[in-house]
């Protein structure tokens, strides 16, 4: 994960890093991937139960919206759109059965 965020000219220029941060910050940045990964594996867990995986749908969307609110408010408010929203509506989704 840090190979391609941030170990390369296009991923430091896509997040607006300099070599040097990107460097000091791969440790990080290879945490956050693999907290990625277990949320996608959460998720694809709960799809691969179908209607009985509702719990865990909703267990894995909620630690995202939860994470995207701890983001906005340490980071910036732009994962509120990128992150919160989406899951926001992947829950109200999941409710009403979509």
């Amino acid at each position: 994960m840090w190979r391609w965020c941030c170990g390369t000219r296009r991923g430091r220029k896509a997040f607006k890093l300099t070599p040097e941060f990107a460097s000091a910050s791969k440790v990080l940045a290879a945490n956050q991937g693999l907290y990625n990964g277990f949320l996608a594996a959460g998720l694809i867990w709960g799809l691969y139960l179908g209607a009985a995986g509702f719990q865990v749908k909703m267990f894995f969307l909620l630690c995202v919206v939860i994470a995207g609110l701890y983001g906005a408010a340490t980071v910036g408010r732009k994962i509120l759109i990128i992150q919160t929203v989406p899951a926001v509506l992947a829950i109200v989704a999941l409710w009403l059965g979509l």
